[in-house]
């Protein structure tokens, strides 16, 4: 599937809204960039990486040169991004619970939008509407959006350490070590493999294989 790459999956949906209502469109981003108490539910998805909503004018397309026609589009368009872990099922389904007023204050402007619940028909209406990607390109494949947030927050406490034991004792710096382990053992985990459809998993086992038999080459040199 070109829309996943590793355990992240990456969603494109267009939808059309009238001209004139894209202006209360971007009235309503503006609203919720200052009060985001409607996507405080969507913070909290552990599951996602990014989102973004954008406003497309009818008359911001552009043209590739002077001899393409002009279009004279009777709609605007809404375009949304996201990049997240699990499958779209899952996503759809944590979406609408999460913020499903959000997702209605977004949506509502758009053509023949359903609501967020009941779910058969706001499932219909992303399928209809969502562009697949060409190629979806992830530069960790293995991660998912936790395991990113486990990595910086140990490379930081990493760092921390190195700094605060550089001229510990050897019996001050083993039980601060222990503690940095035990503080810190949740971010300890291996990351595991992407799902079975990612052409991305492939390439995962294909470089990991690789390696492994580059290790062995070398050190049966050695020997």
């Amino acid at each position: 599937m070109s829309n996943v790459a590793g355990k992240a999956y990456g969603m494109n949906v267009i939808t059309p809204l009238r001209w004139w209502t894209a202006v209360w469109q971007k009235i309503a981003f503006s609203v919720a960039e200052h009060f985001p108490v409607k996507l405080k539910g969507l913070i909290t998805l552990s599951l996602i990486h990014y989102a973004r909503w954008t406003i497309i004018s009818r008359n911001s397309f552009p043209r590739l040169e002077k001899s393409q026609p002009k279009e004279t589009l009777n709609y605007s368009y809404m375009l949304f991004e996201s990049n997240f872990n699990g499958s779209w099922d899952q996503y759809i389904d944590s979406f609408s619970f999460a913020i499903p007023t959000g997702l209605d204050f977004f949506w509502a402007w758009n053509i023949k939008y359903p609501k967020s619940i009941p779910l058969h028909d706001f499932y219909h209406y992303i399928r209809f509407n969502q562009v697949e990607c060409d190629h979806y390109y992830n530069a960790y494949p293995l991660a998912s959006a936790n395991d990113v947030k486990s990595a910086r927050s140990l490379f930081h406490n990493l760092t921390q350490f190195n700094a605060e034991t550089h001229d510990l004792s050897d019996e001050d710096f083993a039980v601060a070590w222990k503690k940095l382990l035990v503080s810190n053992q949740h971010a300890l985990g291996s990351m595991g493999e992407g799902p079975a459809m990612s052409t991305s998993r492939e390439l995962v086992l294909d470089h990991r294989c690789t390696n492994h038999k580059i290790s062995q080459q070398r050190q049966q040199q050695e020997a």
